[in-house]
């Protein structure tokens, strides 16, 4: 007589009486493979991605120059540089950015995408500028340009007197 098995033991070996796996099944439905349009239409929106990536950015870009501070510390000046740097740096390479999406059907299309990213990058630099003239540094008084102009004196001044 054979030992009996104890209810919780599973048969691992038998399949009969087991649905297969959705991923096991065998489809006798073929997967046409995609078309043209439907693959330009997917290099388009991926375009879209990269192109508004930058926009995803600029809040925390406000964000950051917000925090750093208007005086000129290393860490507000390595802020500011670096949010020149990576704008210029993707503006020049607008063209191998989006190679892989160009196409013979998707060129026109790609015009817009490519006017987007840049647009969203001068974004990037217009922040920077706005920050460079928060910490002081833009020529913006007559007395920046010429040389025989007076800086406006201040009305009031403060000083602290330590005895």
């Amino acid at each position: 007589m054979a030992p009996s098995q104890p209810s919780w033991v599973i048969d691992l070996k038998g399949s009969a009486g087991r649905p297969k796996a959705p991923s096991n099944i065998k489809s006798s439905k073929q997967v046409t493979p995609p078309t043209q349009a439907e693959t330009d239409d997917l290099k388009v929106k991926k375009a879209w991605e990269i192109a508004l990536a930058p926009a995803k950015s600029l809040p925390m870009n406000m964000i950051m120059m917000y925090m750093s501070g208007n005086s000129l510390q290393i860490f507000s000046i390595m802020m500011t540089v670096m949010l020149f740097m990576n704008p210029l740096r993707a503006l020049s390479t607008v063209g191998n950015t989006f190679s892989k999406f160009e196409g013979e059907s998707t060129s026109g299309r790609l015009a817009i995408v490519k006017l987007a990213y840049i647009g969203l990058q001068l974004l990037t630099i217009v922040i920077g500028i706005w920050k460079v003239n928060a910490m002081g540094l833009l020529p913006t008084t007559r007395s920046d340009w010429l040389a025989w102009e007076q800086a406006p004196m201040p009305l009031e001044t403060s000083i602290s007197n330590f005895r």
